[in-house]
């Protein structure tokens, strides 16, 4: 059967999140000292990421929901802080508002429009992210068909949840999805689980960690349109 559907990861494998990420903490911060004075000023990174942890730690419910979740520690800093419920709540909103903006300021792979608009006149398009990137606020959205978060399906890869929504979606035997992702776990082993076939992303060359190889790998996104021909071919 020939592959009619690619689905994406999308941090490290359309673009990479560190330089987005930073930014976007930094402008939650800012946006803290400025509106919500001594809520983060203690706070170094170390101490921040404790206390995220302890937050983690008693909202286990949301673990698929990164969002919710970075709300909550937001509302969390604030209460400890002393400002009461509706300021720490509207705050934690304008925070994560503020750090939402600079999140969607992904700077692409230099390849990636090109080989995303080569594929897009073969095949559909799909986004299935662990993180809370909206493909659509980025520059490669006007590709994509369609796109599921872990926090809309409450489950994140390997699980099969997000996959099985591409096939609902799509309507497709699994073995007509092509999914494309960097991590060996979350993205090759939990597409594999469900008959998909699995394109690595390993842009650092790094060594296969171990398990069932993907059925094929590449090194730039440029690779991509050639390896999934080459799957068509070995089909």
């Amino acid at each position: 059967m020939p592959i009619s559907v690619v689905t994406f990861d999308l941090d490290n494998t359309l673009w990479d999140v560190e330089p987005a990420l930073l930014r976007a903490e930094q402008a939650q911060r800012d946006w803290l000292l400025e509106h919500r004075p001594g809520s983060i000023d203690h706070h170094d990174h170390e101490s921040l990421w404790e206390f995220k942890k302890r937050i983690w730690k008693q909202h286990p419910e949301l673990a698929h929901h990164i969002s919710q979740m970075r709300i909550r520690m937001l509302e969390a800093l604030q209460r400890e802080a002393g400002y009461d419920e509706e300021a720490a709540l509207t705050g934690a909103r304008e925070a994560f508002s503020a750090f939402l903006i600079e999140r969607h300021k992904v700077q692409l792979y230099e390849e990636a429009l090109e080989v995303l608009q080569q594929l897009a006149g073969r095949y559909r398009l799909g986004a299935l992210t662990n993180g809370n990137a909206d493909i659509y606020k980025t520059d490669a959205g006007e590709y994509f068909d369609f796109a599921f978060l872990a926090e809309e399906v409450g489950a994140s890869k390997p699980a099969p949840d997000m996959f099985q929504a591409a096939l609902q979606a799509t309507g497709v035997a699994p073995e007509a999805i092509a999914h494309v992702g960097d991590s060996a776990e979350h993205d090759v082993a939990g597409a594999r689980a469900l008959g998909m076939r699995t394109v690595w992303v390993n842009l650092r060359q790094q060594a296969w960690p171990g398990g069932p190889p993907a059925d094929a790998e590449i090194h730039n996104l440029r690779e991509l349109p050639e390896a999934l021909r080459g799957l068509d071919r070995s089909a």
